[in-house]
């Protein structure tokens, strides 16, 4: 049976992740990269699609467990009648192949432990050659191999087209597991050396978390969320996954369930912001740099979304023969929406550009004739409908958050011109366009009678991302349709516990979809943020509480919660949830922690 979706925590090595249950079970585990094909897919179906579990004989769930202080490496301890043992799970930051480390350690007592290991390659759908080379289990399908090293030896067996292995530790004494992927026309990688493996990956997380410099209310959770972003980003280019999991539901049961393993240029601006307020400059300048090859080329051309690479063709296919979690069909690789038409992300990456000019990252000299072409061609496009923020499968309408960005590529380009004089570009020109474009949205997306902005033009429902505007700079926080809108998305998107939907889904057919999905986390820190800005900020620390008790037992967050059944939703970690979580902190609290009032 599968396990709540919260009930997973993340182990990674910057360039991929693996799930683990609270039975100690892997059940997601790409390789070798985040978007790669899955060599354990039960997450996404049954044990039959692949899974490694390695727990005290017959026991289900653990007693407790936990990551290491401010580190990525978990360990998860049992307790039984015959003593305790502990499994430390942990993916180096790699050399050239990705390994996944299980340590047993007797606790107490005597323990007999079992490991289940079922590799099924190709999202489950392969079944390897496994036979034994030099003492070691080698698993080969196609272009996959793996390689299972036990230290020392225990006693193992192949049943059921799985490898087993079962062995008794006491107190003190240790068997580590090591499963080792590489492209099968290749020789086997070099052998770590797990102790020392293991040393350094809880140093250099340890290092990473104290660069942060944020010592105010809630340090843990920030931290948790920082290193989680950390974990979602690929080493080798820098670019961000929202999630390292495909089709985790946005409704148990329903069709809303999408590839999140790439990487989403809506994510940029909040998420260059979280990175330079905790003092991570070193990743924010891998993102920027990210952006700007990514976005190379024909403005025109310009997607919502890239691979890790920043690559273009992303497409989407289902995978028939996984059921789903929680028959959640279908389970989709790629992700279609690649080639819908978003124009806020224009003034997304534009954003981001002024972020990184501002806070002093090294300049890139193409970056601002990169800027100059977006909003050359935004000039001209910016009446055109589109898909919007959400990437709605149902028409395209005329979305007010679309022309919000708009306004703010215009207003951060006639800024830099402004402060920086030796930048190219006609400044009059671009400030005729924001002001075009800012008289537009309030003649247009703003509905006087019920005193909020809506929407899209014309329309009569509302999203949460008009509580982006004061954020932005569209509108000052005491601006009435502000302070209108805020109260108003909170009357129709918030919850009864004031978590945030980002749309209706109550008989509309905004996003072309059947069913519902549920409070959006991202929106809810945003709703966070703006009563802040709008002087409610009691108000707001009471919704960061109640947000930060839906983090799971390590601290992590899916999409959205379903607050009707306690259920985390979607997909698992989410970057954008935990870029949220530290945003909202350090709005409310500083960067240093020190308290906004």
């Amino acid at each position: 049976m599968q396990r709540p979706i919260e009930d997973h925590a993340l182990i990674g090595d910057h360039q991929t992740a693996a799930l683990i249950t609270r039975t100690g079970s892997i059940d997601w585990l790409c390789l070798p990269r985040f978007d790669s094909a899955a060599c354990f897919a039960a997450l996404l179906g049954g044990e039959e699609h692949g899974h490694w579990r390695i727990a005290p004989k017959g026991a289900d769930t653990c007693a407790r467990r936990a990551y290491r202080r401010d580190s990525l490496v978990l360990d998860t301890e049992w307790d039984t009648p015959e003593g305790s043992v502990r499994v430390t799970d942990f993916m180096p930051q790699r050399d050239r192949a990705p390994d996944v480390v299980r340590v047993v350690e007797g606790l107490s007592g005597e323990v007999t432990v079992r490991s289940t290991l079922r590799l099924r390659f190709d999202y489950g759908s392969v079944v390897p050659w496994v036979r034994r080379v030099d003492g070691h289990r080698v698993a080969v399908a196609g272009p996959d191999s793996v390689w299972l090293r036990v230290q020392p030896e225990v006693r193992a067996w192949g049943r059921d087209q799985a490898t087993h292995a079962e062995f008794t530790v006491a107190a003190g004494e240790r068997v580590a597991f090591v499963l080792t992927w590489h492209p099968s026309h290749e020789p086997r990688p070099e052998l770590i050396d797990v102790d020392r493996a293991l040393r350094e990956s809880v140093a250099d997380w340890r290092a990473w978390a104290a660069r942060c410099p944020y010592e105010g209310p809630h340090r843990d959770a920030v931290v948790r969320s920082l290193i989680t972003l950390k974990a979602l980003t690929y080493g080798p280019t820098g670019g961000i996954v929202a999630a390292p999991t495909t089709s985790l539901p946005e409704e148990l049961g329903g069709v809303r369930n999408w590839d999140y393993r790439y990487c989403w240029l809506r994510d940029a601006t909040l998420t260059l912001g979280a990175l330079l307020g905790a003092g991570y400059v070193e990743e924010a300048e891998a993102w920027r740099d990210w952006l700007l090859r990514a976005v190379a080329g024909d403005p025109a051309d310009l997607q919502i979304l890239y691979g890790l690479g920043g690559e273009r063709r992303i497409p989407e296919y289902e995978v028939g023969w996984l059921p789903g979690y929680a028959d959640s069909a279908p389970v989709r690789v790629g992700n279609r929406a690649v080639s819908q038409r978003q124009l806020d992300v224009y003034g997304e990456v534009v954003d981001s550009l002024a972020l990184a000019r501002r806070s002093g990252l090294a300049t890139r000299p193409h970056a601002w004739h990169i800027q100059l072409a977006l909003l050359e061609f935004l000039r001209g496009a910016w009446r055109e409908p589109d898909e919007g923020l959400w990437e709605v499968r149902g028409p395209r309408r005329q979305f007010v958050h679309s022309k919000v960005m708009a306004w703010v590529a215009a207003d951060r380009t006639v800024r830099a011109l402004e402060e920086n004089p030796r930048l190219s570009g006609d400044a009059d020109r671009w400030r005729r366009l924001r002001d075009e474009i800012h008289a537009d949205v309030c003649a247009h997306g703003y509905d006087a009678r019920r005193r909020t902005f809506t929407q899209a033009y014309g329309s009569a429902e509302l999203d949460a991302a008009l509580l982006l505007i004061p954020r932005v700079g569209f509108l000052p926080p005491d601006d009435p349709r502000v302070l209108g809108t805020v109260d108003a998305v909170r009357e129709d998107l918030a919850t009864r516990e004031g978590f945030v939907r980002r749309y209706s889904t109550d008989g509309t057919v905004v996003d072309g979809l059947p069913g519902r999905e549920g409070a959006f986390l991202v929106c809810s820190f945003w709703l966070a943020d703006a009563l802040h800005l709008t002087g409610r900020t009691r108000e707001a620390r009471d919704l960061f509480e109640r947000l930060l008790a839906l983090r799971n037992d390590v601290g992590l967050l899916a999409e959205q919660y379903d607050p009707v059944h306690g259920r985390q939703l979607g997909n698992f970690p989410q970057a954008f949830s935990h870029v949220g979580l530290a945003v909202t902190a350090f709005t409310l609290f500083g960067t240093g922690g020190r308290t906004a009032d």
